[in-house]
């Protein structure tokens, strides 16, 4: 064994096997899931596990306040190209530590590569806009680091299909944060489909929202502390700065965020509420009807002829539309079949029947989510989203976004995760990196 060797080993005997009970939260069963463990011997148990945090915006923020209290967990790096958002994450974890009595050395650094050449770190939580996820991840990988990734998964297809080979090739722990597998009332329903209490399932509303938009916000200043050139990262196209992208934030007052960064909601950046919102409910809606893995054979753009919502058609017959179930326009599920229905979303569920309900009790939330990447790591097996299930996800919603681009229906082959005889849409499959950058797994 080689010195590299030894340090990977020794950093990965940790997490003493009472992680789920000390945080007083069980992580719920993983219905309907075929696991296929990253394979890795498990190390001998010791006593911690050290991460660092690449993005700290405001969803990395709320992440850390479920990771700090954690037993057996130590953050002790974050990553930013804004240097108030890397000073206020230092901030919070020592004002943790030190309140808990814990002399814990939280660094910070702009350049995320550094972060993960420090040998120490075991895992890293990744929440950096959606351009960046894939190179992220993949250099995490090569560089031997667990990963919690935000969702959606990747920016392209191609990423995520690449994405999936260094995770393999590295056996790594990868778990996206697709947090509503883990929440009770969502497992419930699952469940209630795929044991048939509603009869054979014959269509499924998910209302997400709609794609993105082209980028239209004026030209601002860029702050002083922001490396708005390392932000851009891989981007094709160059984006000039404005502050929705990046929301300011306050140390002296403390005000934080007001608004989650707009890079989500233009094609330049993101994918829309298609992405936004369809990595959890295409996500929810995939995992019930049995299509974790798969994806959709056809995609059909609202707007097209007489289609009315972006519609998603299954091999198994199963149709999926993007559209509201309630007049609040709720995001959330509904399942239809032959004999009832259930409604799902965030705190609420409804059905058709009193015993399709599930029994009056707390819902594990998004703390259950890290704990179960926590304790994947530990044991050394898929966590409830593998990467290759959070490609699958993403892949149906970049389809979504591809069709409404295309303005008509796309076939897709998921088996070989390709369009059928659509040289036009092919050409979605990736978009083209700024010089410099460079998509390899290898």
């Amino acid at each position: 064994m080689n010195e590299k060797e030894k340090t990977d080993f020794s950093r990965r005997k940790f997490l003493g096997s009472g992680l789920l009970g000390a945080a007083g939260l069980t992580v719920l069963p993983h219905f309907g899931i075929a696991e296929t463990a990253a394979k890795k011997t498990p190390a001998p148990v010791a006593s911690v596990l050290r991460v660092g945090f690449i993005g700290v915006g405001r969803q990395a923020m709320g992440i850390l306040g479920g990771f700090l209290p954690l037993p057996g967990i130590e953050v002790v790096a974050c990553s930013d190209v804004y240097g108030i958002k890397r000073e206020r994450f230092v901030k919070r974890a020592k004002d943790y530590y030190s309140k808990n009595n814990q002399n814990i050395q939280v660094d910070d650094y702009e350049d995320y590569r550094d972060l993960l050449k420090r040998a120490d770190i075991d895992a890293v939580v990744i929440a950096s806009p959606d351009h960046w996820h894939a190179l992220m991840a993949i250099d995490a990988c090569k560089a031997n680091k667990d990963i919690y990734l935000e969702k959606p998964l990747t920016f392209t297809i191609k990423e995520g299909q690449e994405l999936i080979k260094a995770v393999r090739a590295n056996n790594i722990v990868l778990a996206t944060g697709s947090m509503q597998r883990s929440y009770e009332n969502f497992q419930h329903a699952v469940k209630m489909v795929q044991k048939g209490r509603i009869g054979k399932i014959e269509k499924v509303y998910a209302c997400v929202g709609g794609p993105p938009k082209p980028y239209d916000l004026p030209k601002q200043e860029i702050p002083q502390d922001l490396n708005w050139e390392m932000w851009m990262g891989p981007l094709d196209t160059d984006i000039h700065f404005n502050s929705d992208l990046n929301p300011p934030i306050s140390l002296d007052p403390v005000e934080n965020e007001k608004v989650w960064g707009a890079w989500r909601w233009y094609k330049e950046t993101g994918g829309g509420l298609t992405t936004d919102w369809g990595a959890h409910m295409f996500d929810i809606a995939q995992w019930a009807i049995g299509m974790d893995r798969r994806g959709p054979v056809e995609v059909i753009p609202a707007g097209y002829k007489d289609t009315q919502f972006l519609t998603f058609k299954y091999d198994n017959g199963v149709v999926v539309t993007e559209q509201p179930y309630d007049e609040k326009e709720t995001r959330g599920c509904k399942f239809f079949g032959s004999g009832g229905w259930i409604e799902v979303s965030r705190g609420q569920y409804n059905a058709s029947d009193p015993s399709l309900f599930p029994e009056e009790k707390e819902t594990s939330g998004n703390v259950a989510h890290y704990i179960d990447f926590i304790e994947s790591v530990r044991r050394r097996k898929d966590p409830i989203v593998p990467v290759e299930i959070g490609h699958s996800t993403c892949v149906t919603c970049t389809l979504g976004n591809i069709a409404y681009e295309l303005k008509r229906p796309i076939k897709w082959d998921p088996d070989n995760e390709s369009f059928v005889n659509d040289k036009e849409a092919s050409k979605h499959l990736h978009r083209e990196y700024r010089k410099g950058y460079e998509l390899s797994w290898k």
